[in-house]
């Protein structure tokens, strides 16, 4: 083996051992190309830490979507603004900078069911992947059934204290099925916790009025409803379907 082979032979080692895949693998088209260009070694070096580090961000990103759990990908930029409910046009340009998050703000998108409230929560939680926080999605029925099931088990307090940990959690599908006592309680207690601390965003078809059909308990209702909406970005999502003018637009393109 001459000397040149030898150097980038040690290099892809070293870089093994320090976990820099790019330039692991990349090393050799590297210096090629920096030889093609003639450039000196401070761009040389600087083309190889920049695509490392690249690489390295766009992997850690989709690491937090990936953990975030969402059911599927919705960007802010597939919204169609024009057809949602006026009062989300007006705040959403305001949520989408994610200020809410490092204030610790909750959001609740509360309307009718098809206008575009879960394609919203879904796309602040990407963005805020995308820039930096952990975030968390689930369904109330799923957050539900599973704190019962680490009360069970005794492992509730580890849970909460990651719970904590989390930038943004999105609870989705708030009203669509009621709560026993129990779950209705682990609910109150696990949004409380965060409350004023991390952010929350909540979907629900439900207006304020009825959120006493979940609890069943006027006194829990009214403590949770203040809990939630203090200081809060309540946006009124009543409106047209917004999923039924994209099922009629998807169609027009098949007819098309």
């Amino acid at each position: 083996m001459d000397a040149k082979n030898s150097f980038i032979s040690d290099i892809k080692t070293y870089a093994k051992i320090m976990k820099l895949g790019v330039i692991k693998s990349d090393i050799e088209q590297s210096i090629e190309d920096a030889n093609t260009n003639n450039l000196s070694y401070e761009e040389f070096l600087y083309g190889l830490l920049q695509k490392e580090c690249d690489i390295r961000k766009y992997n850690l990103t989709q690491s937090r979507i990936r953990t975030a759990s969402f059911p599927y990908k919705k960007y802010l930029e597939d919204l169609s603004i024009e057809d949602l409910p006026a009062d989300a046009q007006l705040k959403l340009k305001h949520l989408s900078g994610l200020k809410f998050i490092k204030d610790g703000q909750n959001v609740i998108l509360s309307g009718n069911c098809g206008t575009g409230k879960t394609h919203i929560a879904i796309a602040l939680g990407i963005k805020a992947c995308l820039e930096g926080y952990k975030v968390l999605f689930t369904t109330v029925p799923l957050f539900i059934t599973q704190l019962k099931e680490l009360k069970s088990t005794k492992s509730l307090r580890g849970y909460q204290n990651k719970l904590s940990k989390y930038d943004l959690v999105i609870l989705d599908e708030f009203g669509y099925i009621s709560s026993d006592k129990e779950g209705a309680e682990l609910l109150f207690t696990n949004i409380s916790l965060r409350a004023g601390q991390k952010s929350t965003i909540i979907t629900t078809n439900l207006s304020f009025d009825r959120w006493g059909e979940i609890f069943g308990d006027p006194v829990m209702t009214a403590a949770m409803t203040d809990r939630l909406t203090h200081k809060s970005y309540v946006v009124n999502m009543n409106g047209n379907s917004y999923r039924m003018k994209e099922t009629k637009a998807w169609l027009d393109t098949l007819e098309n």
